[in-house]
């Protein structure tokens, strides 16, 4: 049996400068995400890390936790593994309509997915609107910097649910 070999590297994005040269400027007013092509789609991520971190559901209710998926980067908040994520984590959950949809909702309520689906504007620290990809790391709205562990440490779960403000 032969066994699949990943390149495990630190992830590395820039929606900014992807934003500048591939797509039309504030596309995300312009259309509906049923209308967004994929590089309009992706460029909606902004690298909080937040879908990242292992949830449960309780009763109906979706409780997060400080437990992060084994290959996410807590310093750039993004997947090591993306282009491979489905093969490589098999409950990886794509973010697409009907997940963004899903109740009880699973995406943090600052997810720019949510937002836009539900009539929101993207905030002030989304690298779309500030020019940054580090804004939201800045204005904490990211995982970077708070304590989490990855799932390979962790044996139950409901031991480590979290009430951030932000999810």
């Amino acid at each position: 049996m032969e066994t699949k070999k990943y390149i495990v590297t630190v992830a590395s994005r820039d929606p900014v400068k992807e934003a500048q040269v591939s797509v039309e400027p504030k596309f995300w007013k312009k259309k509906k995400l049923e209308e967004m092509n994929s590089t309009e789609w992706e460029l909606l991520c902004d690298g909080c890390g937040k879908c990242c971190l292992n949830k449960l559901e309780i009763h109906g209710k979706i409780y997060y936790t400080n437990v992060r998926c084994r290959f996410l980067d807590s310093q750039s908040c993004l997947c090591r593994i993306y282009p491979h994520r489905f093969e490589k984590v098999p409950d990886c959950r794509n973010i697409d309509l009907k997940a963004i949809r899903e109740r009880p909702r699973w995406l943090p309520k600052t997810c720019a997915y949510w937002l836009l689906d539900n009539g929101y504007d993207l905030p002030s620290w989304h690298p779309l609107i500030s020019g940054d990809k580090e804004s939201v790391h800045k204005a904490l709205q990211s995982v970077r910097g708070r304590l989490i562990i990855s799932e390979s440490e962790v044996e139950h779960y409901e031991d480590y649910i979290v009430d951030w403000k932000d999810i």
